[in-house]
C-alpha cells in the first residue's frame, strides 16, 4: 500500500446522483438498525449447512436486544467494532468445532467494558490502514450504479453504506438500499488490475516517484479523461477490470476490459503466464496510441487521422483489439472509395509508410486501399516534392489500379517522367532496371498523347524509346477516319484507344490530340458488355455514318443501339484542338455521358461554327462556362489600310447584321432558355454576326462574363443591344471590337447612377476601341466605381478622363500607349493599395514619375509591371517592398535600369517567371545573373537592346525556360552557337530570332533535333536558312505557328498546301514573305480543299529600293495579303502595312 495512502480516515462518504455526499456516521442508533436490516437479509440469503449458524443467530439476537436498551454514543461506538469483528468471525466458523464456537459466542457476550474497548482500538487502527483505498472503490462502485439506473437513485435520496471487515485479506464490501449482493462484491478485489505505461520505455514498479511524475487513473472514468493533462506525466497507472461483467443488483453495465477486448490481454490475464495473477502489468508502448487503444475498448469515440492511423493500426494489431483494427479499416476505405473531394488530403509520406506497413505485416487490404487511394488522387499528389521517393511497386499496383483517375493520357505520362527524373540515378544499367522502367511506361496509351507532348518529351529519360513509335500511332490516327478506325478492330476495342474514365473523374482534358475522333470518344463511353453483341460495329457505324436518326427516332434507334455509359462526375471537358471531332456526334455523346457537365472548352475549333453554337448550349442543362475562342484575325475593317478584300469581309457590319443567311441563327427556330450559363468566351470569332450575337443574349439572359474579343464583325448597335439584355453582367471584354458610343451608353443607361449596369461592372476591357468620344469615357469611367480589371490600351483615355475614377477596389490597371500622365496615374494608384498588375508600357507623359513609384511602394505587392518611360534603377530600388511577390516585368523604351538595375532583379524578385527588355543596355554579367539565380524563369525576351553580350550567357543551364526571344542581340550567332543553345534550354516551345546573320540551312536539323516539341518558331532575317528549303524543319512536328521572313530565297511553291496537309497536322498561323518563294509566289489553298487547322496566312510583298549611286539597297516592305478561314471558306484582304 503506498505511503500516502496510510493517513487514517474517520468516515466514508459516497456520491449519489446528484453529486451530494452522505457521511456514514459509525457511531449512532440509525446506523446500528441499519445493520441489523443489512445482515438480516444476507443470512436470509446464505443458508449455512454448518452448526455454528444458530449460535450466530442468537448472538446477533442478544445485540440486538442490548442496542435497544443502550442508548449512548460511546456504547454505540462500541457495538459498532464488535459488529464488525463478529461479521468477520462468521468467515471463520467453517474451520472450527461446533465447541469452540459457542465457546467463542459466550466469551464475546460476556466481556468487559474495558476489554470490548481494547478490541475495537485495535479494530480501528487495522481499519484506517486500509479505509481510504477502499472507500474510493465504493465511492466508483455507487457512481457506476447511478450512472445505470438514476431513477433508482432519485427514489432514495440517501444511500447509506456501512463497511465489514472480517480479514485484511478480503476487500470491503458496499451494502446498501440497491440491495447489491455480498458474494458478487466479495470478488470486486480480483477483477481490478493496474497497467503500468511509460511511455515504450522498459519500466519498474518506483514507489518513490515523485507524484508529479506519476498519475493514477480509472478505466470507469475513461469517458471524461483529460488526454492533454495525462500526457504531461511520466508514467501512468490505469486501473482497470479484468472481465467483462459486474452485476449491480440487475444491472448489467459493460466495462469493456481487457479479456473480453484485447486477444493480447485475454491471453496474458487468463492464461498460464505468471502475469495473471498480478495486481500489476508493465505496457511498453507509446503512452498515447495506448490510451486511445483503451478508449476504444471502451466504447468511447476514436478518431482515425493520416497520422494517428499507423500506430493505431499497430498497437490493434499487437494487443488484438478487433473493435479498432475495423475501425481503422473502415477509415481508409472510406477514404479510398469517397466521391466527394476529400476533407482530409492523405500526405504522400504517411501513405508511403502505410502501404510498406501492411506488407511488412502481411495486411491485405492495407497496401490494396493505399494504391486504390494514390490511383484515384495522382493527379493531386504527381506533383508532391515527395512523389519521386513512392516505391517503384507501390506505382505500378496505383497504374494498373481500375480505379485510375487522371485529367488526361497526358497527365499519366508527365506523372511517370517526373517519377522517373526523380529516381535516375537510383537505377543502374543492370537489365531489371532497364526492365522496370519499360513495364511503367509502357501501362501508357501512347495512341492517346498529345503531338507536342510526345515531340518535346522525346528526348525524356524512359521515354525516348517509344517516342517514334508514339508519333507513329498518332499520324496513322490522325489520317483514319473514324468508320475505317471501327472496321480495323476486330474483337474489341484495345485499351490504347480508350479514354481513362472511371467513376472518380472530374475533368477530362483532350486538348492537342489532333488525333481525337467521334469513334475514340464512343469506344471510351460504351459499356464492355457493349462489345459482346456481333453487330456492336454496324450500330456504331451506323450512328457515325448519320446521327441526326437520332433526333429523329430517339426511342427506338438511338438508345437501343447504343448504351451510352453514364460519369456524373464529370464537370469538366476540354477539346481544345481536336480538329477532327464531328461536332454532331460529339455534342451528343458527351451531354448523355457527362450529364453534370459545367465547363466546356472548345477553343481553336474552326469546323464547330456559330450558326450552331446554340444546338451545342442546348445539349447540356447544367453548363456554367463555355469557351469557343479562335485565333484573332489582324484586322479591323474601320481601322485598316486595306486595298481589297473579299465579299465576305467588305461588308460593314451593319450591312451583315441585317442579312439572313446561313451564317444566322433560324428565327422561327424554338430555343429553351439557357440561363445556366454565366460565362461566354467567343474571342476571335470573325463568323460572328449580329443576329448570332442576338439570339444568344436572349437565350442566355443570366450572362456574368462576357468575351467578344476581336469579334471584327459585331456591330456597335449590337454590342449595345446585348449589353442592354444583360441585366447581370458585371465583365465584359470587347478588345478590337466596334465597341464605341452606343456601347457606352448602354452601359451608363439608367434613371440614376447606381442603376447603372456600369456601376456593377468588375471587369472592362476595350484595347484598340478608338470610336469612344472624351464625354463617353469620362461619363463611363465615372460610374465604374467596382471595377477590379480595367484595360485602355490603346485608346483615346486622357487624364480628365482617369482622374475621374474614384473606384478602390483595381487589382489590375492596362494604360499602355495611352497620353496619362504621373500625376493623375499616382492619383488612381493611391486610392487602389490592392492593385496587382499595372500595365504602362508606351506612356511618354509619365515623367518626373517618383510619385508614381511612391505611390506603388506602398501597396500590398506587386505581381506583374510593365513600365517604360521614365523607369531607372532608383526606380526599382524604390519599388523594392512591393517586389517580393513579382512574377512578369517588360521594361520598354524610355526605361533605363542599367545594369545595376538588372543585377538587382533577382535579389528584389525572386519569384520572376517573365523578364521582356526592349532598348535596355545589357551585358554578359547582368544576363548571366538573371538566368543563374531566377529558377522559375519561363520567358525572356531581348528586343533591340544594345551592350556587349556573347555566347557565355547561354552556357548555363534554364531548363524551365519555355519561351525566348532575341530579337536583333545575337548578331554574332553562329550554328554551334545555335547547339549550344539546345544544350542550355532543352525545353523551349517558343523561340524568335531576329537579325542572327550568321545562320545557314543547317541550322534547320539543329533546331528539329534540339526542339522537336517546338510549337512557335519566328526566324526572320537569319542568314541563309531558308536557302535551300525548309524540308530540316518538319523535325517539329507540333508547330502551330510558324514565320519565315527574309531567309533565303529556297522555300516550294507548294509549301503552304504541304506544311497544313502533311508535315505540320497542328499548324494555325504561317506567316511567308514573297522574297524567300524559290518560284516567286507560293500556292495558296483554296475554299474546297481541307486544310485542318490552318486559319490565318500573312504573305508580305517587298519591293526593291536602290540608291542614287545605283547600289541595290534594304528590300522595303509594299503591302500584306492576309487570308483567314472562318470555318466556312477563306477570306482575302490585301493590306497596305505590314502584319
Amino acid at each position: 500500500m503506498d505511503e500516502e495512502e496510510a493517513e487514517p480516515v474517520s468516515d466514508v462518504s459516497i456520491e449519489t446522483d446528484k453529486g451530494e455526499k452522505e457521511k456514514i456516521e459509525e457511531d449512532g442508533v440509525d446506523e446500528l438498525c441499519a445493520l441489523k436490516d443489512a445482515i438480516t437479509e444476507e443470512e436470509e440469503k446464505e443458508k449455512s449447512e454448518e452448526g455454528g449458524v444458530d449460535e450466530f443467530c442468537a448472538l446477533k439476537d442478544a445485540l440486538t436486544d442490548r442496542e435497544e436498551n443502550e442508548k449512548s454514543e460511546e456504547d454505540g461506538d462500541e457495538y459498532c467494532a464488535l459488529k464488525d469483528a463478529l461479521e468477520e468471525a462468521t468467515t471463520l466458523f467453517q474451520s472450527i468445532s461446533k465447541y469452540q464456537q459457542k465457546l467463542m459466542l459466550q466469551k464475546l457476550t460476556n466481556l468487559g467494558a474495558q476489554r470490548k474497548k481494547e478490541l475495537v482500538d485495535e479494530w480501528k487502527e487495522l481499519l484506517d490502514e486500509e479505509m481510504k483505498f477502499i472507500a474510493k472503490k465504493l465511492s466508483l462502485s455507487a457512481k457506476l450504479a447511478s450512472i445505470a439506473d438514476s431513477s433508482l437513485f432519485q427514489r432514495n435520496k440517501k444511500v447509506v453504506a456501512c463497511i465489514f471487515v472480517l480479514s485484511s485479506k478480503q476487500p470491503p464490501i458496499s451494502l446498501s438500499l440497491c440491495e447489491v449482493s455480498m458474494a458478487q462484491l466479495r470478488s470486486l478485489h480480483d477483477e481490478f488490475v493496474i497497467l503500468v505505461v511509460d511511455n515504450n520505455q522498459p519500466q519498474e514498479e518506483d514507489e518513490s516517484s515523485s507524484p508529479c511524475q506519476v498519475i493514477s487513473i480509472s478505466a470507469s472514468d475513461i469517458s471524461s479523461w483529460d488526454m492533454s493533462e495525462i500526457l504531461c506525466y511520466r508514467r501512468v497507472k490505469v486501473q482497470v477490470h479484468r472481465t467483462r461483467h459486474v452485476l449491480f443488483h440487475t444491472l448489467h453495465i459493460d466495462n469493456l476490459v481487457l479479456i473480453q477486448e484485447s486477444s493480447y490481454f485475454h491471453g496474458l490475464l487468463s492464461g498460464s503466464f505468471s502475469e495473471s495473477g498480478r495486481e500489476h502489468i508493465s505496457i511498453e508502448w507509446n503512452l498515447e496510441t495506448f490510451l486511445i487503444l483503451m478508449r476504444c475498448m471502451y466504447h468511447c469515440g476514436v478518431d482515425v487521422t493520416s497520422t494517428s492511423f499507423l500506430p493505431l493500426f499497430d498497437a490493434a494489431l499487437y494487443f488484438g483489439v478487433e473493435r479498432l483494427l475495423s475501425k481503422c479499416k473502415r477509415w481508409l476505405s472510406v477514404l479510398t472509395s469517397s466521391k466527394a473531394p476529400a476533407s482530409q488530403i492523405l500526405e504522400l509520406p504517411d501513405l508511403v509508410q502505410m502501404w510498406s506497413f501492411g506488407l511488412e505485416r502481411a495486411v491485405d487490404f492495407v497496401p490494396d486501399l493505399c494504391a486504390a487511394y494514390l490511383a484515384k488522387n495522382l493527379m493531386l499528389v504527381k506533383s508532391d516534392l515527395y512523389f519521386g521517393n513512392v516505391p517503384y511497386e507501390l506505382l505500378m499496383c496505383c497504374i494498373k489500379h481500375p480505379h485510375l483517375t487522371v485529367d488526361s493520357e497526358m497527365h499519366l505520362a508527365d506523372a511517370l517522367l517526373v517519377w522517373l527524373d526523380a529516381n535516375k540515378r537510383l537505377f543502374d544499367l543492370s537489365e531489371t532496371s532497364k526492365d522496370n522502367i519499360d513495364s511503367l511506361m509502357e501501362q501508357v496509351r501512347f495512341s492517346l498523347l498529345p503531338l507536342w507532348f510526345i515531340a518535346e518529351r522525346s528526348k525524356s529519360h524512359g521515354f525516348s524509346k517509344f517516342a517514334d513509335h508514339s508519333i507513329e500511332l498518332v499520324t496513322k490516327l490522325t489520317k483514319m477516319s473514324s468508320k475505317c478506325l471501327v472496321d480495323s478492330i476486330r474483337d474489341g476495342p484495345p485499351a490504347d484507344l480508350r479514354v481513362r474514365l472511371t467513376q472518380y473523374t472530374e475533368k477530362l482534358d483532350f486538348s492537342g490530340c489532333t488525333q481525337l475522333n467521334e469513334a475514340i470518344l464512343l469506344l471510351s463511353v460504351l459499356p464492355e458488355k457493349y462489345f459482346t453483341n456481333p453487330m456492336w460495329r454496324k450500330s456504331l457505324k451506323s450512328f457515325l455514318s448519320n446521327p441526326e436518326d437520332e433526333a429523329r427516332n430517339q426511342e427506338q434507334s438511338s438508345q437501343t443501339t447504343l448504351p451510352i455509359s453514364s460519369f456524373e462526375t464529370v464537370e469538366e471537358v476540354d477539346i481544345s484542338k481536336c480538329q477532327r471531332l464531328d461536332y454532331k456526334v460529339t455534342i451528343k455523346c458527351i451531354s448523355k455521358s457527362f450529364p453534370s457537365l459545367r465547363k466546356l472548352r472548345a477553343a481553336y475549333l474552326l469546323n464547330i461554327k456559330v450558326s450552331t453554337m446554340l444546338e451545342l448550349l442546348q445539349s447540356f442543362g447544367n453548363l456554367t462556362e463555355v469557351d469557343l475562342t479562335v485565333d484573332i484575325v489582324p484586322i479591323i475593317p474601320c481601322q485598316a489600310s486595306v486595298f481589297y478584300t473579299s465579299p465576305g469581309l467588305a461588308q460593314t457590319p451593319p450591312i451583315i447584321s441585317l442579312t439572313s443567311g446561313s451564317n444566322s441563327f433560324d428565327s422561327g427556330q424554338v430555343h429553351r432558355s439557357l440561363s445556366s450559363i454565366k460565362r461566354l468566351t467567343l474571342e476571335g470569332r470573325s463568323d460572328l454576326y449580329d443576329k448570332d450575337l442576338r439570339s444568344i443574349s436572349r437565350l442566355c439572359g443570366s450572362l456574368c462574363y462576357l468575351n467578344i474579343k476581336g469579334c471584327a464583325l459585331l456591330s456597335d448597335a449590337c454590342i449595345a443591344y446585348v449589353i442592354q439584355r444583360l441585366k447581370s453582367l458585371h465583365s465584359l471584354i470587347v478588345c478590337y471590337t466596334s465597341f464605341s458610343e452606343n456601347s457606352v451608353l448602354a452601359l451608363c443607361a439608367g434613371t440614376s447612377v447606381p442603376n447603372s449596369l456600369a456601376s456593377n461592372l468588375q471587369m472592362l476591357h476595350m484595347s484598340k476601341c478608338e470610336g469612344i468620344s472624351e464625354t463617353s469615357l469620362l461619363n463611363l469611367i465615372t460610374r465604374t466605381k467596382k471595377l477590379k480589371s480595367l484595360c485602355l490600351r490603346d485608346t483615346k483615355v486622357s487624364d480628365n478622363v482617369l482622374c475621374e475614377f474614384s473606384g478602390s477596389s483595381l487589382q489590375a490597371l492596362d494604360i499602355s500607349n495611352t497620353t496619362i500622365s504621373s500625376m493623375v496615374l499616382a492619383r488612381v494608384i493611391s486610392k487602389n493599395q490592392n492593385l496587382k498588375s499595372l500595365k504602362a508600357r508606351g506612356c511618354k507623359n509619365l515623367i518626373q514619375s517618383e510619385t508614381v513609384f511612391n505611390s506603388l511602394s506602398k501597396g500590398s505587392g506587386l505581381e506583374e509591371l510593365e513600365i517604360g518611360w521614365d523607369f531607372t534603377y532608383f526606380s526599382l530600388v524604390s519599388l523594392r517592398p512591393v517586389l517580393s511577390t513579382l512574377r512578369a516585368i517588360s521594361v520598354g523604351l524610355g526605361a533605363s535600369l542599367g545594369e545595376d538595375g538588372l543585377t538587382l532583379l533577382p535579389s528584389a524578385c525572386p519569384l520572376l517567371e517573365s523578364i521582356v527588355l526592349y532598348f535596355q543596355e545589357i551585358s554578359d554579367s547582368a544576363l548571366m545573373s538573371l538566368v543563374t539565380s531566377l529558377k522559375h524563369l519561363e520567358e525572356l525576351a531581348l528586343s533591340y537592346c544594345f551592350g556587349d553580350i556573347t555566347l557565355q550567357s547561354f552556357k548555363f543551364s534554364i531548363p524551365n525556360l519555355r519561351k525566348l526571344r532575341l530579337e536583333r542581340v545575337t548578331r554574332w550567332m553562329t550554328n554551334e552557337d545555335l547547339f549550344v543553345l539546345t544544350q542550355s534550354c532543352p525545353n523551349l516551345t517558343e523561340l524568335t530570332l531576329v537579325g542572327c546573320s550568321h545562320l545557314n540551312s543547317d541550322s534547320q536539323p539543329i533546331i528539329s533535333a534540339g526542339w522537336p516539341g517546338m510549337i512557335s518558331l519566328h526566324l526572320e532575317e537569319c542568314g541563309r536558312i531558308t536557302e535551300n528549303g525548309v524540308t530540316s524543319l518538319y523535325g517539329c512536328v507540333a508547330l502551330e505557328d510558324l514565320l519565315l521572313r527574309h531567309n533565303g530565297s529556297g522555300i516550294q511553291k507548294t509549301f503552304l498546301l504541304d506544311a497544313a496537309l502533311k508535315q505540320f497536322p497542328m499548324l494555325r498561323l504561317v506567316s511567308l514573305d514573297m522574297c524567300d518563294a524559290k518560284d516567286g509566289n507560293f500556292d495558296v489553298p483554296e475554299e474546297k480543299e481541307e486544310v485542318r487547322f490552318l486559319s490565318i496566312v500573312k504573305i508580305s510583298r517587298c519591293k526593291s529600293q536602290r540608291c542614287s549611286l545605283g547600289r541595290e539597297l534594304a528590300p522595303v516592305h509594299r503591302e500584306t495579303l492576309v487570308m483567314f478561314w472562318n470555318g466556312q471558306n477563306f477570306t482575302n484582304t490585301l493590306l497596305k502595312q505590314r502584319l
